[in-house]
């Protein structure tokens, strides 16, 4: 295994100083050394990793030198039209340096949504023609990889990927702590809420450990989950899922469990959704300033006001919660408002060691999902 630092201090020593992406449970280690070490200017946390390219390439352009982007091999399709239409070497011919979480590795056990992507991550690469090489677990071999990858950014101006797999990085203990002290949990607000729901009403819940709680409440509860799409994979765009859905059952009221990194990932979505105006449609935002699920590492969330932004977007009703007593009013003044309506709930960081996954595939929660909503599927 690799030592985080002794990683850090090998780019530093290459010439490697600036630092973007978005947060992966396999670079957890590495990142929140980078969070604990790089100057505030000089790592940013992306919305998206698309983005990340692009502040990658105007850092380049701006000083001759190349950064370092960091991502879940799961956003490597959000990063794809920036690397071929503006980094890539036929276009503006921009060298960067990009580092890759590979869940869902071949021969390695993972969750559903990672499988298919894992499989099929080093033919993207090939098939956008972005060298790359597999980071092995020294420090050696470290040195081989980044030394390869600079002499392939330097000669042709272009990006290189080094691809990390599960275990390569020792375990670091984080410095800082990111994220605010607020009564709720995220599970506790999650639970308030999905009690406050009326028999017909159903839910969208967002990518990680949210959608995880929601099963884990129905379960513990003895309810069944066929009320709840659980959106597994694709962070960001669970809004647009409980739109689509919200657009085409007007007479369904749609909840969705979205979180602050996954709503900043993609915040055009809101405008969507607040032109459409579906009355229907209740967006609550699970705020908790970090993307805890891979690490911690701080979002915006609490250093942007979400509902003036959810306001500005045409939300009929934007409001914010920051304990139990406020949640409770917040969802009684919305149960009577017709939507698009807008609910921020600041909860504190973290989550109960033992939560489980849920036991049903994506398919069996599609299934069940649709068919509550009266459309059988095969």
């Amino acid at each position: 295994m690799i030592s985080p630092q002794d990683f850090f201090n090998l780019l530093k020593k290459k010439g490697i100083d600036f630092y973007t992406g978005v947060p992966d449970s396999l670079l957890k280690e590495f990142c929140s050394f980078v969070s604990d070490n790089v100057p505030a200017k000089d790592h940013i946390i992306t919305a998206n990793e698309g983005a990340a390219v692009s502040l990658a390439s105007g850092y380049y352009l701006a000083t001759g030198k190349p950064a370092m982007v960091y991502m879940q091999n799961s956003g490597l399709g959000n990063s794809v039209n920036p690397l071929l239409s503006l980094a890539d070497k036929e276009v503006y011919s921009i060298p960067l340096l990009l580092l890759i979480g590979w869940r869902g590795e071949p021969g390695k056990k993972d969750e559903p949504q990672h499988v298919k992507q894992g499989r099929v991550m080093l033919k993207m690469l090939e098939a956008m023609e972005i060298d790359h090489a597999i980071l092995g677990d020294t420090i050696h071999d470290a040195e081989e990889a980044v030394d390869k990858a600079l002499n392939t950014m330097n000669e042709n101006n272009c990006p290189y990927a080094i691809v990390v797999s599960e275990g390569t990085f020792e375990k670091y203990a984080a410095g800082k702590s990111e994220g605010g002290s607020y009564e709720l949990s995220r599970e506790d607000a999650i639970e308030i809420v999905l009690q406050s729901l009326g028999e017909n009403d159903i839910v969208v819940s967002t990518t990680g450990k949210a959608s995880r709680e929601v099963f884990e409440f129905r379960k513990r509860n003895s309810q069944g989950h066929e009320k709840d799409f659980l959106t597994v994979g694709s962070m960001g765009h669970s809004s647009q899922i409980a739109l689509g859905i919200a657009l085409s059952k007007p007479d369904v009221r749609v909840v969705n469990l979205d979180g602050d990194g996954s709503a900043s990932m993609h915040m055009g979505s809101l405008a969507v959704i607040g032109t459409t105006a579906p009355p229907n449609l209740v967006h609550v935002i699970l705020n908790n300033g970090a993307h805890e699920s891979v690490g911690g590492q701080p979002t915006a969330g609490f250093m942007i006001d979400l509902p003036k932004v959810a306001s500005a977007c045409g939300y009929k009703l934007s409001m914010r919660a920051g304990n139990s007593q406020e949640l409770l009013g917040a969802i009684d003044i919305l149960r009577e408002s017709s939507g698009p309506v807008f609910l921020e709930i600041r909860v504190s960081k973290n989550s109960r060691k033992d939560l489980g996954r849920p036991d049903k595939s994506p398919i069996e929660n599609k299934k069940s999902f649709m068919k509550f909503l009266g459309n059988e599927t095969d």
